[in-house]
């Protein structure tokens, strides 16, 4: 038996200091220092921790000649102000409906449904959670956010390689996505701080911020969380992305620019990741009926995590 984990929702933040939609538009002396090094050296294959490998032994030297060259790039990049990042979040109203998440859209107060799944395969001491647990059932916000540092790439990986300069192309790709990680971390700062406020007084440094120290949290579309892509239609919709920053979903609903980032914000002091685990077909079926759509149509999309 599957069984719902408890949240205290006396402890739920107060109602945000603005509503609605807000666009942004951070520089990229902004966004650097919130900038976490340690993937951009997974992407290239090192592992270990930075700046450590930087003077390990045996990965130092390749590892110190990459970041000497990614430094370079990076200050023409950001002197000649290559990439034009541009973001929009929302805060809405909302409030849980079973498994599902009720919000209050800008557009003539609409009702958009975000359907959630549920861990099915737990421990019997362990509860199940759904990202539906960290809303209330009434008088309860949600936030939902897209931002991108993808605008302005493209003539300079159209230069790099027309130069066969596979190995610049490469770099200024990896920093584009740093980048647009970076406008996420910031981007939730700024709404922790400042549009919802419910963590004014919130002191933490870079590192902290890495290791999510910070109340809340921003789960995206297509992660452990909420497998399904098409929870990105939703963002869409409530924040009209692609008019307002010119980011678009392909058909397999991947974001493009490809540097991109997009997902929601939860407040409540116990909301947390998760990974959803594999799910039965019976949770398939009422995921399906909940979403008036067809069995097969959620299992196309929901392949990954099934378990069965």
């Amino acid at each position: 038996m599957v069984r719902k984990a408890r949240v205290d929702m006396k402890r739920k933040a107060p109602a945000p200091l603005k509503l609605g939609i807000t666009e942004l538009s951070p520089s990229l002396e902004e966004l650097h220092e919130f900038i976490d090094w340690m993937p951009y050296f997974n992407a290239w294959e090192f592992s270990g921790r930075f700046p450590d490998l930087l003077s390990d032994p045996t990965k130092g030297p390749e590892a110190r000649k990459l970041w000497s060259d990614t430094q370079t790039l990076l200050k023409q990049l950001m002197d000649e102000k290559w990439l034009a990042p541009k973001g929009v979040i929302g805060l809405f109203p909302a409030r849980s409906l079973g498994d599902a998440i009720a919000l209050e859209s800008d557009d003539n107060n609409q009702v958009v449904l975000l359907h959630c799944l549920r861990q099915q395969k737990s421990r019997e001491d362990l509860a199940s959670h759904s990202l539906a647990d960290f809303i209330d059932e009434r008088d309860d916000y949600l936030g939902a956010f897209a931002v991108t540092a993808g605008h302005g790439i493209d003539e300079h990986i159209r230069r790099f390689e027309a130069d066969h300069d596979d190995y610049n192309a490469i770099i200024l790709k990896a920093l584009a996505d740093r980048f647009a990680e970076a406008f996420a971390e910031w981007a939730h700062k700024k709404v922790r701080c400042e549009l919802w406020g419910y963590a004014a007084d919130e002191a933490l440094d870079n590192e902290a911020l890495i290791r999510e120290k910070y109340q809340g949290i921003r789960p995206a579309p297509g992660y452990p969380s909420c497998p399904d892509h098409r929870l990105k239609l939703v963002i869409w919709e409530l924040l009209n992305a692609e008019e307002t920053i010119d980011v678009t979903l392909t058909e397999s609903l991947a974001m493009w620019p490809t540097a991109s980032v997009s997902g929601f914000y939860f407040s409540h002091p116990q909301s947390r990741y998760f990974t959803l685990g594999r799910i039965d077909k019976d949770q398939i079926e009422e995921y399906a009926n909940a979403r008036e759509e067809s069995i097969d149509e959620n299992e196309t999309w929901l392949a990954p995590v099934l378990g069965y």
